[in-house]
This record gives C-alpha cells, sequence and structure tokens, in this order.
C-alpha cells in the first residue's frame, strides 16, 4: 500500500512566521511537501508561486474568497442574492489557483443569512448553491481545476454554516451532476456531527477529492488526547487506495514543528524520511 501524502495547512500551521511565503519555506523545512493555503489574497500570487518554487513545495488546496468576513460572511457559494460576488470571487480563486498551479479550490458555500432560520432557507440555498455550482463546475473544467464541497460543523465550529454534513453535500453534489466536483472531508467536522467514520469514509469514497485532519474536540494534532483513533483512520485510508492529500488543518498546541512527531513517526514507519521521499 502506498503511503499518504500530507500538506500543511499554513492557515492554521506555522504562524510562527509572520508571512505566508515564510510559511511555505518553513514547511518544506520541517519536510513536508505540498501545503494548503486557505485564503491567500493578502500576498500576491507571483510572490507566492515564487515562494514554493524556491522552497520545492507543492501548493494543492486554496478557498474561494470568503466575502466581507468582517461583516461575518464565511463564503458566499449558498448566500442568497450574493451569485454576483459569488462570482467575482471564484475568478479570483481561479486567477490564484492557476498562477500556484494549485489544482483544488475549495468553493465556500457560506452562512445563514442573520437572523433566519435554517429550516426556513435551506431549500432556497440549496437551489442558490447548485446554480453557483453548476456555473463554478464550467468554469473551473475550463482550466483543468477541481472544485470541492466541504462540510463544516454546526456543533461546535459555526452553528450558521449551511453545508454541515458530508450526506448534504452528496446530495447537492449528485444534482449538480459534474464530475470536476467532489467532497472535501475534514474528518474533525464528520466526527462532530455524524461519527460513523469508517462507513462514511467508505460511502463518500468515490466522490472523494480531499481529505482534512485534527484531533477532535480540541483541533490539536492527531497523536493529541481525544476521540479519534488516527493510526486506524490512515491505515483504513491506506487500504482503501487513498491517493489524494491529506490536509493538516490543526491548531499545534505548541510550537508546530516540536508537535510534528506524529508525522515523522508515520514517514518513519513507512521507510520515508519526509513527505518528499
Amino acid at each position: 500500500m502506498a503511503p499518504l501524502r500530507f500538506a500543511a495547512n499554513l492557515a492554521w500551521m506555522f504562524q510562527e512566521q509572520p508571512t505566508l511565503p515564510q510559511r511555505i519555506e518553513a514547511a518544506a523545512r520541517a519536510g513536508f511537501a505540498a501545503a494548503e493555503l486557505g485564503f491567500p489574497y493578502a500576498c500576491s500570487a507571483p510572490e507566492l508561486r515564487a515562494a514554493a518554487e524556491r522552497a520545492g513545495l507543492e501548493l494543492v488546496l486554496l478557498n474561494t474568497p470568503p466575502g466581507n468576513a468582517e461583516k461575518g460572511d464565511r463564503g458566499l457559494g449558498a448566500v442568497p442574492g450574493r451569485q454576483r460576488e459569488f462570482r467575482e470571487a471564484l475568478a479570483l480563486a481561479v486567477q490564484y489557483a492557476k498562477t500556484l498551479q494549485c489544482p483544488r479550490i475549495h468553493l465556500m458555500a457560506g452562512r445563514l443569512p442573520v437572523g433566519t432560520e435554517r429550516e426556513a432557507v435551506s431549500a432556497e440555498m440549496e437551489n442558490i448553491f447548485i446554480e453557483n455550482l453548476r456555473y463554478a463546475a464550467d468554469i473551473l473544467a475550463q482550466q483543468n481545476l477541481i472544485g470541492l464541497l466541504e462540510p463544516i460543523n454546526s456543533r461546535i465550529t459555526d452553528p450558521c454554516y449551511f453545508l454541515t454534513t458530508p450526506h448534504q453535500a452528496a446530495a447537492i453534489l449528485k444534482k449538480v451532476g459534474s464530475p470536476n466536483l467532489k467532497l472535501q472531508l475534514d474528518i474533525f467536522h464528520c466526527q462532530i456531527m455524524d461519527g460513523n467514520l469508517t462507513r462514511n469514509l467508505e460511502t463518500y469514497f468515490p466522490i472523494l477529492g480531499h481529505v482534512q485532519i485534527a484531533q477532535v474536540p480540541a483541533r490539536h494534532e492527531p497523536d493529541s488526547p481525544g476521540e479519534l483513533d488516527f493510526p486506524y483512520l490512515f491505515q483504513l485510508l491506506e487500504s482503501m487506495g487513498y491517493s489524494g492529500y491529506i490536509g493538516c488543518e490543526y491548531a499545534p498546541r505548541g510550537d508546530t514543528v516540536k508537535g510534528l512527531d506524529w508525522l515523522r513517526s508515520y514517514w518513519k514507519s513507512h521507510g520515508l524520511h519526509s513527505g518528499g521521499s
């Protein structure tokens, strides 16, 4: 079985470094061969590309711009009345992805409008999301890019996020019917909303485009105290033949590099010196 490939999430890890280019270089020094960027838009795409090339790091995922984060936006994909802004955000994300040679974009669904109840707006928001996703799928296909849908738990992280479970995401993906749109399964969110991780990974494996990890409930390193048995989950993903990346979207308990014993142990158990060899 081929070893799993891990990507540092630079929105969470290597916060000891003040800038995104410095975090790219720090991730490479720590042994990573790939990274997720989150929201890279405060830096120029050419600057980030140059940093990645210097470091020999592959950039594998970025998010669409959130909208107006100061006003509580967390994506625009399903938000009523924001379709034009979604298309503008998508265009910017595609521009960055092309320059960065990043093949995947997380198409953020967004939050329920302030003052609304989920039951009252869910049907309208799903219809808007499907419309926007069909538009996005066509744009992404022209650029040979993959769009990802990530459910975010509503119990701890964001009670107002629209897309909350793999089941909901899979149903929407089926309605959209585009092969270049896939599921981004964050095991942290999935455990909180549904658990049943073995069955969920098996069920949604055919549409799985990306995986992310963090321990539950504190969202720290995989070997920190918590509910999840990551050696088992890693072995399960290996046995299923998962060949995509696993994004390390967790908050280090302390120094990022000192907290990578779990990853060094994984590499050593598979005869690797780092994520690239």
